[in-house]
């Protein structure tokens, strides 16, 4: 049975190019092309294809952006395509299945195709690569995001970090508060925290990050806890535990 392939960048010569080399590969069909990261989130979910071929820099969501939305453990065998320097690609060596540096030759494409090729066809035996830890070992190199995908019922939305007032954990989830309506997003709060720039996000509780330019002003309050009071009049707890990181609006 052939391999279904999703072909994702933002370059249509790029898309092209790979789907010319692919061509070659008798075992392998193209099953669609992504032109963006919102588009490749819905057809990897759609259509659950066997392989991903996946550009890294993509405008407002990026490849990493796809594999943290689709989530690390269901997203298919991956085969990045970066500009990253080596510094960056060593994480790429340790985690992931591989990786396509460009400009890449004729030559190393089917050499990347063929071990994608067999961790398909062996991928039960637990030597698949780890998105996860990729993630985290790149995360590093990348500037803080200025946009979250959510999901709302089938469709996914871009929500700009800036526009979010405050963050609270929800069970599995966190939910963003943004300019009176709210979304979830299936997130850790150390995992949130850690795209968002921390000049302007911080957190204040274990259940809560703000937007510092959300904040109205602080109360005092008992055992050292402070009040924390939103522009839009949310009232949120400052724990003594966080309390240390605003010494200079204390």
């Amino acid at each position: 049975m052939n391999l279904r392939a999703l072909v994702v960048d933002d370059e249509p010569l790029a898309r092209q190019r790979i789907r010319h080399l692919l061509r070659r590969a008798t075992d392998i069909d193209v099953a669609g092309e992504c032109a963006n990261g919102l588009e490749a989130v819905k057809a990897i979910e759609d259509q659950k294809p066997d392989l991903v071929f996946l550009d890294i820099q993509m405008p407002e969501l990026d490849g990493f952006g796809v594999v943290e939305a689709v989530g690390a453990e269901a997203m298919p065998p991956t085969l990045f395509i970066t500009a990253y320097d080596q510094h960056a690609l060593r994480a790429f060596e340790v985690h992931a299945l591989d990786y396509l540096l460009k400009p890449f030759s004729v030559e190393r494409f089917h050499q990347a195709l063929e071990r994608a090729r067999r961790w398909c066809i062996h991928q039960k035996d637990g030597t698949g690569p780890n998105l996860e830890a990729l993630i985290d070992g790149l995360r590093q190199e990348r500037p803080w995001v200025d946009r979250l995908l959510v999901k709302q019922g089938d469709r996914h939305v871009l929500v700009r970090t800036a526009a979010i007032q405050w963050i609270e954990a929800e069970d599995n989830y966190v939910r963003l508060h943004v300019e009176g309506t709210s979304h979830l997003l299936r997130q850790t709060m150390t995992g949130v925290l850690g795209r968002l720039n921390p000049a302007q996000f911080r957190r204040i509780h274990r259940s809560a990050i703000v937007n510092l330019d959300c904040i109205k002003e602080f109360q005092p309050w008992s055992g050292g806890d402070h009040l924390v009071i939103m522009r839009d009049g949310t009232k949120l707890t400052l724990s003594r535990t966080f309390r240390d990181q605003f010494g200079e609006w204390l």
